[in-house]
């Protein structure tokens, strides 16, 4: 019999960021974004008149925008019942997925908001709960012969359901105060791809050991090895092999530790691990065979390197590292949640470096992988932060805890990702200083994400009312510089509030030792600056001109740059988001002083030396 081996897929490292999973790429794959049918059911009828069986929809919607937007070409803005997608397949697009006899065909979606059910050919072939996390369904069985068939989604997004995770999306019918335009629908990348049909590799978890320079892989097929089924994983930095390791697979899930000879020498052992100044990524090419004859290859990457705490400092490959972050809500005012393109989120990558940044905490979203992607290779750490439900009930928490361990799980291989945080200014919450359910709540997730993941702190509740934290994380929007200076001097000063009651008048630490914990202001400045004549602007302070928005900026960083008790900070916000109107940019991304001159009050005297 002729043997015929996979082919090898893309170097991941080097990708162009438009491969939906950047950490597990395959050669093949059929991009399903582009105009799909679209119906809104606001009677609930699709079900019971079997709209997923004869499709015809009148209008149609570009996917991957969300209809409230307007790039989907609906721009309805208003709550609805059900929403109805649907998209032929052809043969050609079945093909261009690496589909043939023998193997699965799988349907993947980036991100669905909020619950999805799949139909292909009129079979229900699955369905998801949860707007930020991904799924996939084998539709293998469901097509029709000749290769081609139909997919309908239909979706639920209740813009009442304040159970549902939901983060920054508004549920009143326009956006207010700090919330904006919902994300309903599909809003991240469909596409397809094919699998072998015996042990395919479905997902990869990457954990570096640092300093021993040992590399842990974790690594899911989608079934049991019905016979011996060996992995092979092979490590390399750009031409130079670094290590192969393989195993023998008997379950679904393997571990493999795979030691990086290189790395034992102290002397070399800087050249490959990974910071913002220097970015460097492991390429892996991991494979499974069975007797010999191939299964499955994909590629991957991952980067050495350490996240801790210790000392009052945040440690980066264990050496001190001051935090310069911004805030990011990754919106876009023609597409909302969703990025108006692959290219717009490493635009979003470079931006923020640019302007002097060496972290973004991602706020209320689970972002993009492609945008984590670009992090990875350009060199950002990033604060991973879980959107928001609104109320405290057995289902909030069901579906919270449910979606930050999908996300975990997603995540957890990015070498940007430097710290979790699962739940933000007491949000769902709101009453955990007197409520001890609640405060179980926030201990479990952070007791659950440290039990998945030992190697990165987490920020239990961002903010203030924090408990078991690993960073002090306060939020203070004192629009006074020598006011804000005064309270952040020096670690006396910082501990007068995390002893007493912190700036928004709620105690900063409720449970847990934070005497050697850093202390970092997480949020803050928020100072509007409307140069395109908002309706409703919106901001903490506001500035009237360039020059008084100089003064105002300067003002407030002098006193974070000169205080001795402060690990990193994070400036509210990147860009202006609808009413919002106080970013650093514009929502088209344009700065509002230039980029050196904003980039020189951002970094400070401290220069931009990475233990500063």
């Amino acid at each position: 019999m002729l043997r015929i081996d996979p082919p090898l897929p893309p170097i991941a490292s080097q990708g162009d960021g438009t491969y939906p999973r950047p950490q597990l790429v395959r050669s093949e794959w059929s991009d399903l974004t582009g105009r799909w049918g679209f119906a809104v059911d606001d009677d609930d009828r699709g079900i019971r008149e079997q709209w997923f069986a004869n499709p015809s929809f009148d209008a149609s919607i570009v996917v991957p925008f969300p209809p409230e937007s307007s790039a989907s070409g609906i721009g309805d803005p208003r709550p609805h019942t059900a929403l109805w997608y649907h998209r032929a397949l052809t043969h050609d697009e079945v093909l261009a997925a690496g589909h043939r006899d023998g193997r699965r065909l799988i349907l993947r979606f980036g991100a669905v908001d909020y619950r999805a059910i799949v139909w292909v050919d009129g079979q229900r072939v699955g369905s998801h709960e949860g707007g930020h996390t991904p799924f996939a369904v084998d539709i293998t069985d469901a097509l029709e012969r000749d290769g081609g068939g139909h997919v309908v989604v239909r979706v639920e997004d209740r813009a009442t359901d304040v159970a549902q995770p939901r983060g920054k999306q508004d549920w009143r019918d326009e956006p207010h105060a700090i919330w904006y335009h919902r994300t309903s629908g599909i809003w991240q990348p469909v596409w397809l791809e094919s699998v072998p049909a015996g042990p395919a590799i479905e997902w990869i978890h990457w954990r570096a050991d640092l300093p021993s320079g040992r590399v842990h892989a974790r690594i899911g097929l989608t079934t049991t090895p019905a016979s011996e089924c060996v992995v092979d994983v092979e490590l390399r930095h750009g031409d130079t092999l670094l290590a192969r390791a393989s195993t023998l697979a008997r379950e679904s899930e393997i571990e493999i530790d795979i030691p990086i000879p290189s790395q034992a020498n102290g002397q070399a052992y800087e050249e490959l691990v990974w910071s913002p100044e220097n970015p460097r990524l492991i390429d892996a090419v991991i494979r499974t065979s069975d007797d010999g004859a191939p299964l499955d290859t994909v590629s991957s990457y991952l980067g050495l390197r350490s996240t801790s705490v210790d000392r009052r400092c945040f440690l980066l490959n264990d050496k001190p590292r001051f935090v310069r972050s911004v805030l990011s809500q990754g919106y876009w005012p023609d597409t909302h949640l969703a990025a108006p393109s692959a290219h717009a989120l490493r635009q979003e990558v470079e931006l923020i470096k640019e302007l002097g940044f060496n972290a973004a905490r991602v706020h209320q979203k689970f972002e993009d992988p492609r945008f984590l992607f670009w992090a990875d290779r350009l060199g950002l750490m990033i604060w991973a932060e879980a959107p928001a439900v609104f109320s405290f009930t057995p289902t909030a928490v069901e579906r919270t805890v449910r979606e930050w361990l999908e996300v975990v799980h997603r995540d957890v291989s990015h070498p940007s990702i430097v710290t979790w945080v699962p739940l933000n200014e007491s949000w769902g919450v709101q009453h955990i200083a007197h409520d001890s359910r609640m405060l179980h709540h926030a201990l479990a997730l952070v007791h659950l994400t440290k039990a998945l993941d030992p190697t990165r702190p987490v920020v239990s509740n961002d903010g203030w009312e924090q408990a078991e934290t690993d960073i002090v994380a306060i939020h203070d929007y004192e629009g006074d510089g020598e006011v804000m200076g005064a309270r952040y001097k020096d670690r006396a000063a910082v501990d007068e509030m995390i002893t007493g009651v912190g700036p928004a008048g709620r105690r900063l630490v409720l449970t847990g030792d934070v005497d050697d914990a850093p202390v970092m202001l997480t949020e803050f400045g928020g100072i509007s600056f409307d140069v395109h004549r908002t309706d409703h602007a919106w901001g903490y302070t506001s500035a009237s001109s360039d020059s008084d928005f100089r003064d105002r900026l300067s003002s407030l960083m002098a006193g974070i740059h000169d205080s001795t008790a402060l690990a990193g900070y994070c400036y509210t916000q990147l860009t202006d988001t609808l009413q919002e109107t106080n970013g650093l940019v514009g929502a088209d991304r344009v700065p509002k002083l230039p980029v050196d001159e904003l980039r020189a009050i951002m970094v400070g005297p401290r220069g931009s030396q990475p233990w500063e």
